[in-house]
């Protein structure tokens, strides 16, 4: 043989030594189960030494380096800084705290290393089941069609590509939508999360083509307000398309009337849109789906099983109702995906759904849990969460040194400590240092918004750990450090 033809040493990143890596993956195990059972015992969020923060611009690693030592540098510098999502007290932005099996799940999806772009394979399949099972509880009817995103943004974006595409009076696939006639126009509350500018930017719409509508007193869309911004349009010479529908505002949880909504867009030709991220999963809590009746007339709808059914991050879902006008907005075959009798690509691809070609297996951490726990302890928790936010109300309403911002609907409580008559500018101040501080020293995590003109405090209880005394030690906290700030600065 000539040097060219010489065999090469073959490599694998398969361990030399199973043994080893036996050990190791069960301490990561026993280690992983110990963070998640003492959660309770750690403070929500400590500070970064200089040190660990310097270890995160180390140089590109050119050499190996012993998985024993990989993991022990994770085991210092990660694991004890958070972001704290998983705690207790943790209501700061709308996301759940997770579940264990929900991370086996993960962890088992990752070893079976399936490309969920689609195929004849049993994670596809599972990835069918979960979705029919979402579609299941929103109500929808088995010809709908559905597909797992990263999240709500994504979940979004997908409900409200199908609905241009179907309201544009042009094949936009083909033509683009500069050869749309006449400018679409979406309608969402002023209370509707910036991922729906997002969308229609994204569209090719423009900013422009979401037309706000003004909440009225319980934050909820005025439907005088947008059945007056319809007819504005169509003198205009616009196009209504769309109303995004909101079951769940981020900033105060408030709920569309969906119903209403519904009978508007059937009388005036438009689509119903619902961002369900924050409540749709409403649908399957016994004493509170009463509140989301209607969403299950949505032409499309957004949801997140990362939040209420604590699905590990990332776990968005999309359901369109007309599963054929669904895969119209994204179907395309090249030569190199086409659909087979038999084999790995005798199945319809999933992709056809959505704007991922390569796709996380998301279905089996969903699927885990809701086979561990079943549908009917998710809606129960549901409605613990919304009675704890509710019980949090209550002891705002009673306290005369605190003073609640907006109505509670579901379970997002605002707030605010006003201890005296101080001007609404030294009051924000005032609140976002409690805010900052209870962050800092660890003790717990809410956030800070505006509504109406109002900036309060946010506590967004989508925590299956949370407890009514942790609500209790919140205010007291928030009272004790409010008086600090006062009398120290």
């Amino acid at each position: 043989m000539t040097e060219i033809d010489q065999p090469k040493i073959e490599e694998s990143l398969d361990p030399p030594d199973w043994a080893t890596l036996h050990s190791t993956a069960h301490q990561i195990i026993d280690d992983a189960i110990s963070h998640v059972r003492d959660v309770r015992d750690r403070p929500l969020l400590q500070d970064m030494p200089t040190a660990v923060r310097d270890a995160y611009a180390a140089p590109l690693p050119l050499g190996s380096t012993a998985l024993d030592d990989v993991y022990a540098e994770l085991k210092s510098n990660l694991l004890p800084y958070p972001m704290g999502n998983i705690h207790p007290r943790f209501w700061m932005w709308y996301m759940g705290s997770g579940s264990f099996s929900g991370a086996l799940g993960e962890f088992l999806a990752a070893i079976d290393g399936s490309n969920l772009g689609g195929g004849n394979f049993a994670g596809a399949l599972m990835d069918g089941q979960v979705t029919n099972w979402l579609k299941k509880m929103m109500g929808f009817p088995e010809t709908a069609s559905g597909t797992l995103v990263s999240g709500g943004s994504m979940a979004n974006i997908v409900g409200l590509t199908v609905a241009r595409n179907a309201l544009a009076g042009i094949d936009v696939r083909s033509e683009g939508v500069a050869a749309i006639k006449q400018p679409l126009s979406y309608y969402a509350s002023d209370q509707a999360h910036s991922c729906h500018q997002k969308a229609v930017e994204l569209l090719g719409l423009g900013n422009k083509a979401l037309r706000r509508v003004p909440s009225d007193s319980d934050l909820c869309m005025n439907l005088a307000e947008l059945r007056r911004r319809i007819d504005e349009d169509r003198d205009a010479g616009r196009r209504p398309a769309c109303v995004i529908a909101t079951a769940g505002t981020v900033n105060t949880g408030a709920i569309d009337d969906l119903k209403a909504i519904r009978q508007l867009c059937d009388a005036e030709g438009l689509w119903l849109h619902v961002d369900g991220c924050i409540g749709a999963l409403m649908t399957i809590a016994p004493e509170n789906r009463h509140l989301v009746d209607g969403i299950e007339y949505a032409d499309s709808l957004a949801l997140d099983p990362h939040k209420w059914l604590h699905a590990p991050f990332e776990a968005g879902c999309a359901i369109i109702k007309d599963a054929a006008l669904h895969r119209d907005a994204f179907a395309v075959h090249p030569e190199y995906l086409e659909e087979k009798p038999r084999g790995i690509a005798a199945a319809e691809y999933l992709q056809d759904y959505n704007l991922q070609t390569s796709r996380g297996f998301r279905a089996l951490k969903i699927w885990m849990t809701l086979k561990e726990h079943g549908v009917e302890k998710f809606g129960r928790l549901i409605d613990q969460n919304i009675a704890q936010a509710r019980y949090l109300t209550e002891m705002v309403n009673e306290d005369a040194e605190l003073e609640l911002a907006a109505p509670t609907t579901v379970n997002i409580v605002c707030f605010r400590y006003k201890p005296a008559e101080l001007a609404d500018d030294a009051l924000e101040t005032l609140n976002t240092e409690i805010m900052i501080r209870l962050q800092e020293s660890g003790t717990a995590a809410v956030s800070d918004t505006t509504v109406k003109g109002r900036h309060c405090l946010r506590a967004a209880i989508c925590n299956h750990r949370t407890r009514l005394s942790d609500l209790e030690l919140l205010l007291r906290e928030v009272k004790a450090v409010g008086l600090e700030v006062l009398e120290n600065g």
